[in-house]
């Protein structure tokens, strides 16, 4: 069993005659990932490694039966090919691409709201279930398949801690990187309830970053909700106050979006919080050594 990618994902990408998308979709192709076509608007009746190439989403999901799309075209076009693949009844869309301007983000999670689409990022490595379905950005050798979920704001710490992982002899069930935009189609929230009802996951890692406040909401779903055990890590911890940060979602708004107060909401939600990475990993070895009970 796994959550929102696995044998059942029928894949197209939008985008994949460009050097990004053309290069992660072989990626994909050769971990085995259910690649059954691309979209490249005035490319239609051409291949991709003899995958079909359409003009329209519209087009790629009648003749293939797609449920799921990954976008990797540019940022002034991202926000459309979002609305493109909801449109067409796509029930998955992870959108890549990262410089999408934040009002053509909200323009897409606004008209997804009234579809079944689902949507992840943007600005984010992706989702993989190891030995089933990579649809992303992420190095496949840094995974093995397991019983441990992976929720990351990072890209770039995502990858670092499912290595962590296996070099620690665990294995994962389903990682999914949300992104870390100031506006994101998938919450901590939205994928803590999938895992929740995982039977393969026992056992979940989530990796915040200072700014929002979707780690302080995430605490209190937890604690409400989630019996399974849970720990967190969150990164810039050490941001000197009032600096300006470069990333996108690292917004500070009053006791809102601080690092103390993100590790202060998961210690009141009796969720243990690492100091390090490598911390949270062996956090979660012990766990499973020592048949750590639900919360």
């Amino acid at each position: 069993m796994s959550i929102l990618v696995g044998k059942e994902t029928r894949l197209i990408v939008q985008g994949i005659t460009g050097r990004e998308g053309g290069f992660h979709a072989q990626q994909m192709l050769e971990y085995g990932t259910p690649l059954v076509g691309g979209v490249t608007p005035g490319r239609g009746g051409s291949d991709f490694h003899r995958v079909p190439v359409f003009d329209s989403m519209a087009e790629a999901v009648e003749q293939t039966g797609a449920n799921t799309s990954i976008i990797f075209v540019p940022p002034p076009f991202a926000g459309d090919a979002i609305i493109e693949a909801a449109a067409a009844g796509i029930g998955l869309v992870i959108c890549i691409t990262e410089g999408v301007p934040t009002i053509d983000t909200l323009r897409a999670v606004r008209y997804i709201r009234g579809t079944k689409t689902q949507l992840i990022g943007p600005n984010c490595p992706g989702v993989m279930t190891p030995g089933e379905a990579k649809v992303g950005i992420m190095p496949s050798s840094s995974f093995r398949d397991g019983h441990v979920g992976v929720i990351s704001r990072s890209g770039t710490l995502t990858y670092e801690v499912v290595d962590m992982v296996r070099l620690a002899g665990l294995g994962i069930s389903t990682c999914v990187g949300i992104g870390g935009d100031p506006v994101i189609g998938t919450t901590f929230v939205d994928v803590l309830k999938e895992f929740k009802d995982d039977d393969d996951t026992e056992a979940i890692l989530l990796v915040g970053e200072i700014g929002g406040s979707d780690e302080e909401v995430a605490a209190a779903y937890i604690q409400a909700e989630v019996r399974k055990p849970v720990y967190a890590f969150i990164s810039g911890r050490s941001a000197p106050p009032g600096k300006r940060m470069g990333h996108a979602g690292a917004i500070i708004s009053g006791k809102f979006g601080t690092p103390q107060g993100k590790v202060d909401a998961f210690l009141a939600a009796g969720v243990p919080v690492a100091e390090t990475l490598p911390d949270v990993v062996q956090m979660a070895k012990h766990g499973a050594r020592d048949g750590r009970p639900p919360r």
